[in-house]
């Protein structure tokens, strides 16, 4: 029992083991059961030996579908093409790391993780994770690194999928092809186990391998069928012409002659025979039945694991079809990438921090995502006019939103400056010593801070010029309405005559301002009352 982390345990309910946890499980060895040799099942493959390999997998032995999966993925171009466009589009988006409250404790588990996924080696690993896209799951052994007593994961390493069988109850679960060529439970603790799904069901079902294969296979006959008639009809017909008179020695040499004229493009013949060539009439287009078959195919590929074709294939509808079949990659981008985190934080983060530092109530999460375009500017204008509303936002979410790290307790951080501003308004946020005033809207906490004597003074400009600063957007209303009289005013007399009928009539002007200019007086008398001294003494 000692050996076990009590309340630790993965996905399936396993609690995690010590010393396995330090042993490298899944190891390839030549001569051992978990052999890095594979073999070609694909060779000479046809529509009866698929099925039953596919029947094989579907009953809990999927070896000869795996090696076909990784034979596939090595001989079609086109496969391995979009196959590793998806992989890298995720393996290649930042990735975030959320701390799960501002509290120090959580912040420094955020900053742990943060700071080991700056590996350069951990986009590989994602890639690798994402075996799983096309054999319906991968498996990735964490090498825990515990050199100085702590839990760390030295490097995360792919292992081959044929080295795990489901089992037998559930044919879901995987397990591991032990030493002994026995199946075992993976350890606890010590895989990353990623499923993507490409449909619902058993995991050996679920890869887009299985739906490439018989795509696959169809076209591997279209290629030899058209290797066949290239060859055939792709060089002239080449009819020698004897004479009655000709030896079997003559007839011998010139047979000889047709057939090696093709390749060496020089032939010697007896005097008074011929050589004829005829070419065949459908060369020009006998070979589109072939070549439209095997496009047709790749398309259907690409569909398959893209979602579309216009990034792989020239298809006609410009440039606005394919932004909308980008849009489609991009669904299927954010999906798999949702994916790879959800398995992160479950096998990799929320271990790793239980290991090294004890359960949680929350852990870090792991986010990996396209930057969004959002628009900074707008994000921090609009928490400036809302938090004195009373709108409360963590800090360490708007670091998050602008991709800035916690700084450490000894470093250095930027202030606000104390600069002066021109006609003695100061710049926003700044303050004397001991006054917390924010910029406009002005607060009314303001009112209750009691400053030294020696700054009452700027307190007074700090208040004055953050109402003025509150004030610039209903002047502005103001001056906007003034102007659009000037300029809609025929002569003098008529500008005139429109500024005081505006003048003369009821006042109508912008909120904001009648709010600043209350919150201003506001501000004022309570400043007064707080510069009186309670001895009596001002």
């Amino acid at each position: 029992m000692a050996d076990f982390y009590e309340g630790i345990t993965d996905q399936w309910g396993r609690r995690i083991e010590k010393s396995r946890l330090k042993e490298e499980i899944a190891a390839p060895s030549v001569s051992g059961v978990r052999s890095p040799l594979t073999g070609y099942p694909g060779d000479g493959l046809d529509p009866q030996r698929l099925a039953n390999i596919l029947r094989e997998a579907d009953q809990g032995d999927p070896l000869r579908f795996l090696e076909l999966a990784e034979t596939i993925e090595e001989r079609d171009l086109h496969y391995a093409g979009v196959l590793g466009t998806r992989k890298r589009s995720v393996a290649q988006l930042d990735i975030q790391v959320d701390a799960a409250s501002d509290d120090a404790q959580d912040v420094d588990d955020a900053d742990m993780v943060r700071e080991w996924i700056e590996r350069d080696e951990l986009q590989d690993e994602l890639f690798d994770m994402l075996d799983a896209v096309g054999k319906g799951y991968s498996l990735t052994e964490i090498i825990w690194d515990t050199s100085e007593g702590q839990w760390r994961p030295q490097r995360l390493e792919w292992r081959d999928p044929r080295w795990f069988r489901p089992d037998r109850t559930d044919l879901s679960t995987p397990m591991l092809i032990g030493d002994n060529g026995l199946e075992e439970p993976i350890p606890a603790g010590k895989f990353i186990y990623t499923r993507i799904k490409a449909k619902s069901g058993l995991p050996i079902r679920s890869g887009i391998a299985r739906l490439a294969a018989w795509a696959w296979m169809f076209k591997a006959y279209t290629q030899r069928d058209w290797a066949v008639f290239t060859q055939t009809f792709g060089q002239p017909v080449r009819v020698g012409r004897y004479g009655p008179n000709a030896t079997k020695d003559d007839r011998d040499t010139l047979l000889t002659a047709v057939t090696n004229i093709a390749g060496d493009c020089a032939a010697i013949i007896p005097q008074g025979m011929e050589i004829e060539f005829i070419e065949a009439g459908n060369l020009g287009t006998g070979h589109t039945n072939y070549k439209e078959r095997a496009d047709w195919l790749d398309q259907q590929v690409s569909k398959g694991v893209l979602g579309q074709t216009t990034t792989t294939d020239a298809v006609s509808g410009g440039h606005a079809v394919s932004q909308e079949h980008r849009q489609v990659q991009e669904d299927i981008e954010r999906a798999d990438a949702r994916t790879v985190s959800a398995v992160v934080n479950r096998d990799l983060i929320r271990p790793w921090v239980m290991l090294d530092r004890g359960p949680r109530k929350a852990y870090p999460r792991l986010r990996i995502a396209r930057a969004e375009d959002e628009d900074v500017k707008a994000l921090v204008e609009n928490v400036e006019r809302l938090v004195p509303l009373g709108l409360r936002v963590g800090m360490s979410t708007m670091r998050d939103k602008l991709g800035l790290p916690d700084p450490a307790e000894d470093e250095e951080v930027l202030v606000a400056p104390r600069s002066a501003s021109p006609v003695g308004v100061p710049p926003a946020g700044a303050t004397p010593e001991g006054v917390a005033i924010e910029t406009s809207p002005i607060p009314a906490e303001a009112a209750t801070t009691q400053p030294p004597r020696s700054d009452r003074a700027d307190l007074i400009d700090v208040i004055a010029g953050a109402a003025a600063r509150a004030a610039v957007p209903a002047a502005e209303e103001l001056v906007a309405r003034i102007r659009a009289i000037v300029e809609g005013s025929a002569s003098l007399e008529e500008m005139r005559a429109r500024l005081r009928a505006s003048l003369g009539a009821p006042v109508d002007g912008p909120a904001d301002l009648d709010a600043a200019m209350r919150q201003a007086l506001l501000l004022a008398e309570l400043t007064g009352r707080s510069a009186i001294d309670p001895t009596g003494d001002a």
